[in-house]
């Protein structure tokens, strides 16, 4: 189940709560994380290396996280991880170096790649249109599949209405009741964009008007008809085609694709939701996640095998992957506005990083999957946080920019470029 970055609400780290959820799920700081809870780090890099790495997670937890677990990669290869705070709340213990996690609309870099390496192929268009592909899927309400291309899809140009901020436009309504209630539950691809059709577009894209086609705005709509696309250009389920293109050549072999399945695999962490008017933390582990859109369970090794295999130029022709690093403004993505969105992937500008770190990063119920590697691929970092704070701007706030600050130093400080 997916937290998403709406216009309206913006996103985490991209830095405002999120509170609209896909598929329909306070303790104090360190001092208060119990026993089992010991910061440690690990490594081949040097001891610098890994004590700056451990102090950023520290602070991390400080801002009163849980737990995560971090592993960065330099241009040598050599791998340094730290991990702080506790794995649960209720029976201690660290929080394991290879947990599982839901990496929410990170997802959406792999169905990128799916979508451009079929372009590659020249099964499909960035041109073509919605229409093309799903015919009457995407009508009603001033809605026109007609005009919206497989670009403005990937590119969140199309201005179609977020599926999930139609779920819970009322932030009341985002309650543990609610969650446990509705965490078994899953809906079809067809239901979620029928949902979306409900709601007029808050624009359409105009082929003739360049303005028009730079209008940004995040919506999981477009990465779940990217999804079905996918399934009718090439017959197979989105799932299969990312297994087979991405996720088996790669050995990605802790990253897998659940379905309507609520279960992470072990080891992982508790992940936990402080829900709005809430001041504690409510387990939020168990629940069915998104697809296309946000659908994805991996660990840090693995997202920083895909990043640096993405933009080394293993996944994709160099002009796919030009098209991919194409950006727009994406405003409200990050709070300094400065932050612009490709196709399935965002760019950011990074202290000590010149040329800025690509990512995109992706909230579920209780955890926050962040991500950075440089643009040539030497150099990345992943990172997991198990919860997530509704309920509390401010510290949610605070959580997430301590997360980015933990992902930039990592990767723009002063580690071996080779």
């Amino acid at each position: 189940m997916e937290i998403t970055k709406s216009a309206r609400w913006g996103r985490s780290g991209r830095w405002r709560a999120g509170l609209a959820v896909a598929g329909v799920v306070a303790m104090g700081a360190a001092s208060l994380l119990g026993p089992g809870t010991t910061a440690e780090a690990m490594g081949a890099a040097g001891g610098d290396v890994r004590s700056r790495l451990q102090r950023d997670a520290d602070a991390v937890r400080d801002t009163g996280a849980t737990g995560l677990t971090v592993l960065a990669r330099d241009a040598a290869g050599s791998e340094t991880q730290a991990r702080s705070g506790t794995a649960s709340l209720k029976d201690g213990g660290r929080v394991p170096f290879d947990a599982y996690y839901r990496i929410g609309s990170d997802t959406k870099t792999f169905t990128a790649v799916a979508a451009l390496q079929l372009v590659g192929e020249g099964t499909l268009r960035l041109d073509d249109t919605v229409e093309q592909w799903l015919p009457g899927v995407v009508a009603g309400n001033g809605n026109d599949g007609s005009r919206i291309t497989l670009r403005n899809l990937l590119q969140h140009t199309s201005g179609l209405a977020n599926y999930t901020d139609i779920a819970f436009e009322d932030p009341a309504e985002l309650t543990p009741e609610r969650f446990h209630a509705q965490r078994f539950r899953s809906q079809t691809p067809e239901e979620q964009v029928a949902a979306a059709m409900e709601r007029a577009p808050g624009w359409l894209p105009d082929a003739d008007d360049p303005g028009a086609e730079t209008q940004w705005a995040y919506s999981n709509t477009n990465y779940v008809l990217l999804g079905m696309v996918i399934e009718k250009a090439t017959g197979n389920p989105w799932a299969q085609e990312v297994h087979d293109r991405i996720i088996e050549p790669l050995g990605l072999r802790r990253t897998l694709i659940p379905d309507t399945s609520p279960y992470v695999p072990m080891p992982t962490a508790t992940a936990y939701t402080q829900f709005p008017g809430r001041d504690d933390l409510t387990d939020t582990t168990l629940a069915v996640g998104g697809g296309a859109d946000g659908g994805i369970i991996s660990t840090t090794r693995d997202m920083n095998t895909f990043l640096r295999a993405l933009m080394g130029g293993r996944l994709l022709p160099p002009e796919q992957l030009q098209q991919m690093r194409t950006t727009v403004p994406a405003p409200g993505y990050a709070a300094d506005g400065r932050t612009r969105y490709g196709l399935g992937l965002a760019w950011r500008p990074a202290e000590g990083c010149g040329s800025g770190i690509w990512y995109h990063g992706g909230t579920s119920f209780g955890t926050a999957s962040e991500t950075a590697v440089t643009p040539d691929g030497r150099v990345s970092a992943a990172a997991a946080v198990f919860t997530t704070r509704f309920g509390d701007e401010k510290r949610f706030l605070e959580q997430a920019e301590a997360a980015v600050r933990l992902l930039d130093r990592a990767v723009c400080g002063d580690r071996k470029r080779g």
